[in-house]
């Protein structure tokens, strides 16, 4: 509670002790019991009544929120050139008036369900779009008074700008924004855009009308019921191009996995044939070397010595073949064998 109001509240109070006063001396003089000093009683609350009232009618408290224009009967053009700002200001009593305005931020919104607009019912914004196509807005505005100008706007509405200013400028503005875009734009690539350009059609509005512009909320878009059922038909054969894609790509795939399996087991076989005969090749090239070298080890005494030793130990006497050379007996003491006559077949 400010001072203000705590005298106007005195004020009020010590009229009806003023009253009080009168009624209890009449009642007293009309019982021949008149009370002592009534008149001077009555004369000093008078004075003190008016002492209070008339202070209580020069203070003005104005709330954090709030700034004040001065009605004047004294001003040559009936108001002071400048508004009162918050706090506890001193009027001329009687002859001046403080008109409040709040300066905080208001909104304004306008839609669809009838419980969220400020107007009550359906109050969306109707547009046409560059294609003829019906939409309908739900949007808010968030503005406040510009309180460098509240004379002006004191002057020029009053209180009467919310209805008069703020509602018509921003349905003219979204109407004009909408008129420059298709609807297939407006609800897709260029959304932003449109709310942007909104926004800056309102702020240049209630600029020119002493309003401060603070945000701007484009909160839905609806269309009209043809052209919504229009649209979901539309939806429901793209999501079936897109799932018939989807199966085309899937049966791709799949074949490429097959097709994949079936060229790495071809792979892996060729490598296999290939390392088997590659095994094959380096085992003949081993048995030829091998081969080779067991060649070059055969001499004559070499062989010589190796039948002698496969034969029995109880041969004395071979038959050889007709131009078989004759077999010549061991050098070695241990395998040393008698020499023994041979007999050539006729």
């Amino acid at each position: 509670m400010n001072i203000a109001s705590v005298l106007q509240g005195l004020a009020t109070f010590s009229w009806v002790l003023v009253v009080g006063i009168i009624i209890l001396a009449v009642v007293r003089a009309s019982r021949a019991r008149p009370l002592k000093g009534a008149v001077s009683l009555v004369i000093g609350a008078v004075i003190f009544s008016l002492v209070l009232t008339t202070v209580s009618a020069g203070l003005v408290f104005l709330q954090a929120d709030q700034y004040g224009v001065v009605i004047s009967a004294i001003q040559p053009n009936g108001y002071r050139t400048e508004p009162l700002g918050p706090g506890l200001h001193w009027v001329v009593p009687f002859v001046e008036s403080v008109k409040p305005y709040s300066v905080a931020k208001q909104t304004y919104t306008m839609a669809t369900a009838s419980t969220e607009g400020t107007v009550q019912g359906d109050d969306s914004i109707q547009c046409r779009t560059k294609d003829g196509q019906q939409v309908f807005i739900d949007a808010s505005v968030i503005y406040s008074i510009d309180p460098v100008h509240l004379i002006n706007l004191h002057i020029t509405w009053q209180s009467r700008f919310e209805d008069l200013v703020v509602r018509p400028v921003v349905r003219s503005a979204i109407r004009d924004a909408v008129s420059q875009y298709g609807v297939e734009e407006i609800v897709s690539t260029k959304r932003a855009e449109l709310e942007k350009t909104i926004s800056d059609e309102i702020k240049q509005g209630l600029t020119a009308n002493n309003l401060i512009m603070d945000d701007f909320l484009l909160r839905n878009i609806r269309f009209s019921d043809e052209y919504a059922a229009a649209v979901e038909q539309k939806q429901i054969a793209e999501q079936q191009a897109l799932q018939a894609k989807f199966v085309v790509e899937t049966k791709k795939q799949e074949a490429e996995q097959v097709r994949q399996t079936a060229q790495g087991a071809a792979d892996a076989a060729v490598i296999a044939a290939q390392g088997e005969a590659k095994s094959i090749q380096i085992r003949a090239e081993a048995q030829a070397q091998a081969n080779d070298l067991l060649s070059k080890s055969l001499t004559q005494e070499l062989l010589t010595y190796t039948y002698i030793n496969k034969l029995a130990p109880n041969v004395q006497v071979m038959y050889l073949p007709s131009g078989t050379p004759l077999l010549l007996p061991s050098t070695s003491p241990d395998t040393a064998v008698p020499s023994v006559p041979t007999t050539t077949q006729p």
